[in-house]
């Protein structure tokens, strides 16, 4: 008996030391759970959103029915920065300011993206003041174009055209000079000469601007003479 009462404690004590071990890991398993929750977002908790700064000189899209100029002039507005009539060349005959930014735009400039959907937005074809006219790099031909650019982008776009028609129709003649007029004359080469046309005038724009813009380039008259 007295054997008995002694041991009654000992087994009790055991017994609490279990459930208090047991409690332990439940506690322990619940905060773990909570804390993946939390991390989660399940308790409110979420990632700081990255904030992408955007230029208020690059062009953007123009959906179908909306005027190219005033797309350009909304965006300008919209972005709260102060236009200039900082000079360049051609500038005068530009229809959208430009605006002095800190936006450090990337060497070489930015592509800008064809719209996923182009049949929801607006084209707009600007044809390129006069001819281009070059001697050929394989005969005594000559070959004459006429180009029409096309683009999905505000009239930034068509405005940089005009801005540095200079650059742009040196850089179109040094391209012809070195075209094949065997290859001309077909139409595979007349589509190939149109792919090369858009990444020049591309490339220029981008140097000049920052950004490129130009869809296709469309030949209005293709003489081989």
């Amino acid at each position: 008996m007295a054997e008995d009462i002694i041991d009654a404690p000992a087994k009790g004590g055991k017994g609490k030391g279990m459930i208090i071990i047991i409690l332990i890991v439940l506690l322990m398993s619940g905060a773990g759970v909570a804390g993946g929750l939390f991390a989660a977002g399940a308790f409110g908790a979420h990632e700081e959103e990255e904030v992408v700064e955007l230029d208020p000189n690059r062009p953007v899209l123009v959906k179908k029915g909306e005027d190219p100029l005033a797309v350009a002039e909304k965006a300008i507005a919209d972005s709260g920065a102060t236009p200039t009539e900082s000079g360049g060349e051609g500038k005068k005959d530009a229809g959208v300011p430009h605006v002095e930014t800190d936006f450090k735009i990337p060497k070489g400039g930015i592509d800008l993206p064809r719209p996923k959907k182009p049949s929801e937005y607006q084209a707009t074809y600007f044809q390129m003041p006069a001819p281009y006219t070059s001697n050929l790099a394989d005969t005594d031909s000559l070959v004459q174009v006429a180009i029409a650019i096309s683009t999905f982008y505000d009239a930034r776009v068509t405005d940089a055209l005009k801005t540095h028609e200079l650059a742009l129709r040196s850089a179109i003649l040094m391209l012809l000079s070195q075209q094949s007029g065997v290859e001309l004359s077909t139409p595979q080469g007349k589509e190939a000469l149109q792919q090369r046309l858009t990444a020049l005038i591309n490339k220029i724009l981008r140097e000049k601007t920052g950004y490129s813009g130009v869809d296709n380039v469309y030949f209005t008259n293709f003489i081989i003479q």
